[in-house]
């Protein structure tokens, strides 16, 4: 059985993955270079209150990329619901069925995976428009 982590930034608005990392390891390296990956400016970044999001090179990271840090309240679960929704939907829709033997395929398979997520399935709340169609739609 292989043991990873995967770091994902979502946009609420359409709930497209907008930054993700994997790694072996949960450190300090593998939270920054997940958000050295946005493309952004001027949003609230949500996370939980892991160790992670709570020192001081992290606050300097969301503060050089005018980012406004909030952290979930302790012990309340509904905080990360809309993430803990998409990684409920990874592990069931891709995970589980394909059974990665090792990091290089469960890297493959959650890149596949995050595309699909954002090009193609589709969701209620977004008309049953993927993330990308609706925020294009809206745009156009």
């Amino acid at each position: 059985m292989i043991f990873a982590y995967l770091s994902v930034v979502m946009d609420l608005y359409n709930n497209e993955i907008v930054a993700w990392e994997f790694s072996e390891q949960n450190d300090l390296r593998f939270v920054t270079d997940t958000v050295k990956k946005l493309k952004c400016g001027s949003s609230l970044l949500h996370s939980d209150q892991g160790f992670q999001y709570t020192t001081q090179s992290y606050a300097k990271l969301l503060e050089e990329k005018k980012l406004t840090g909030s952290h979930s309240r302790r012990g309340n679960c509904y905080d990360n619901a809309c993430i803990e929704s998409f990684f409920s939907h990874l592990k069931t829709e891709k995970l589980y069925l394909e059974k990665p033997q090792n990091l290089e395929q469960a890297r493959s398979q959650i890149t596949e995976y995050i595309s699909f997520y954002n090009m193609e399935r589709f969701q209620n709340k977004l008309g049953d428009l993927s993330p990308i169609e609706f925020r294009e739609k809206v745009a156009a």
